[in-house]
């Protein structure tokens, strides 16, 4: 696996190292010992998988907090998304900076998600299939959440947002919340 660490601080692009011969290739996804060395938690609790019928689906933004703050190791296996996330650690050098990076089941590549970043995506194709690896157990007492249009982020998403959750549109803008404090 190739790790390039992205401007927020320990957020990581993986990208698949290829070993290729005629019959196609075999790439590692995931080595606990290379999460490791990397300084990035290795724990799966739990695997899950989002199907998007339609492009401009719009999922997030959301995180859990202390004791249930989770990682997450997001990769899209069929279609194409635009993956977002925003770093909620106040004492980082990055917070409150988001970046957004296309997955996308061509380029195989794999978001790392530290714990207490807000995390959500777009889907930019029909049918976008979308796999989960997660550090932590859902624990919706600890869930929050952010407006994936709030101005505090002025997130730029690159086509319409046409489907989304009354879950996901109703998020309090973070002017009135707190990492911590329930939502």
């Amino acid at each position: 696996m190739l790790f390039t660490e992205t401007k927020l601080k320990d957020a990581f692009i993986i990208d698949l190292e290829h070993r290729e011969d005629p019959r196609g290739f075999f790439a590692r996804t995931f080595c606990a010992k290379e999460f490791e060395e990397h300084g990035l938690k290795p724990t799966v609790a739990q695997c899950n998988l989002s199907f998007n019928h339609k492009k401009g689906t719009l999922r997030g933004m959301h995180y859990q907090v202390p004791p249930a703050a989770e990682t997450k190791l997001i990769r899209c296996t069929q279609g194409a998304i635009y993956d977002v996330i925003i770093d909620m650690r106040p004492d980082s050098p990055t917070y409150m900076q988001h970046i957004g990076v296309e997955l996308t089941a061509e380029n195989r590549r794999a978001l790392y998600v530290p714990e207490l970043f807000a995390h959500g995506y777009l889907a930019l194709t029909d049918g976008a299939e979308v796999g989960y690896q997660v550090g932590e157990f859902y624990t919706p007492g600890h869930e929050r959440g952010l407006r994936y249009d709030d101005p505090a982020f002025g997130i730029e998403w690159p086509i319409e947002i046409t489907v989304i959750s009354d879950k996901d549109a109703a998020w309090p803008l973070f002017e009135s919340v707190s990492v911590g404090a329930k939502s």
